[in-house]
């Protein structure tokens, strides 16, 4: 199993033409937990890896987590969208880091990118607040 870090710009990133904001993932986790998330590139993903999302505004920190269904496909029916990857949002462990963010000096995160490896030093700190 890996763990990904999937960035969700608020201001650009879009999810049912809503913001893919912190409250949307929460509200997604708890109503309606499976998802589509858009890759620019597979990443090595494959089933139960698991993916934090980091929010990069208001306050840049992960809030949310699930774990992959199925490993990242081409999307036939739309060509401007490299890859999607099903995602199961975990609804407990996304309340928790909603309400007790990582933030991104403690993840020791360097320059933000669309999806990367969680360092391994980050691993326990976000399984504790996740309560996984």
């Amino acid at each position: 199993m890996a763990d990904w870090i999937y960035i969700l710009n608020p201001h650009r990133d879009v999810l049912d033409e809503e913001p893919c904001d912190k409250e949307k993932i929460l509200g997604l986790a708890q109503e309606d937990p499976e998802a589509e998330f858009w890759l620019s590139r597979r990443n090595r993903m494959k089933r139960d890896d698991r993916i934090w999302f980091y929010f990069t505004s208001p306050d840049a920190a992960v809030a949310a987590v699930g774990e992959v269904d199925e490993a990242p496909w081409v999307d036939p029916d739309d060509p401007d969208v490299s890859y999607l990857v099903a995602v199961n949002l975990l609804p407990e462990a996304t309340k928790a880091l909603y309400r007790d963010p990582v933030g991104r000096e403690e993840l020791g995160l360097g320059q933000v990118r669309s999806v990367q490896m969680v360092k391994p030093h980050a691993l326990p700190l976000l399984l504790e607040r996740a309560g996984l």
